[in-house]
């Protein structure tokens, strides 16, 4: 079912469009859960919270793109109860390196996590993440929005890890340039 479908179910209130979401983007925030908190129990929790917030925010919300406004959803949720958990074990540690790198060029002492958050520094990382050549910003994106391991995006893309690496390190050292420029550092 396309996704202007579902969400008019969402509209006439048919509690159908849950089963419909879960069947087309089930496993997708699936995998995104677990990347974060790689935990079978915790993730599917997760994605059930992603279909009660989902049912909750639409209407009056209409997404333009339903795949990404769940992921974003997903993300938050995951990312709400790692942090409640209050464990850096989980997930391999993988959030808290991705955090760590992105201190590089955000951090000064503040809560990354806070920061990453607030709507101004969003918009402008969006902008500077839009700006880049397309691979570049999709090996951003992965990384730091959806929590993929550097390995996992090498393979995707055909390059080796140490290669996504430097792509990355550039494009971090781009946005705090980008961010200096911009008056957040």
């Amino acid at each position: 079912m396309d996704d202007e479908k579902i969400i008019e179910m969402y509209f006439d209130r048919n509690q159908n469009a849950v089963e419909e979401t879960e069947k087309k983007y089930g496993r997708y925030c699936f995998s995104l859960a677990a990347r974060i908190l790689a935990n079978k129990e915790d993730s599917e929790e997760c994605v059930n919270d992603t279909w009660l917030s989902a049912w909750n925010s639409i209407p009056p919300q209409r997404p333009k793109y339903l795949k990404m406004f769940l992921a974003k959803i997903t993300r938050n949720k995951a990312l709400n109860r790692l942090k409640a958990d209050n464990t850096k074990k989980r997930g391999k540690g993988e959030v808290t390196l991705i955090y760590e790198e992105l201190s590089e060029c955000i951090g000064d002492g503040r809560d990354i996590e806070s920061d990453i958050i607030a709507k101004e520094l969003g918009l402008t990382i969006k902008n500077f993440v839009f700006s880049l050549p397309e691979r570049e910003g999709n090996i951003f994106v992965r990384r730091y929005f959806f929590m993929e391991c550097v390995k996992n995006i090498a393979e995707k893309y055909g390059m080796t890890p140490g290669n996504v690496s430097v792509i990355l390190n550039r494009t971090r050292n781009k946005l705090k340039e980008h961010l200096i420029s911009n008056d957040f550092i």
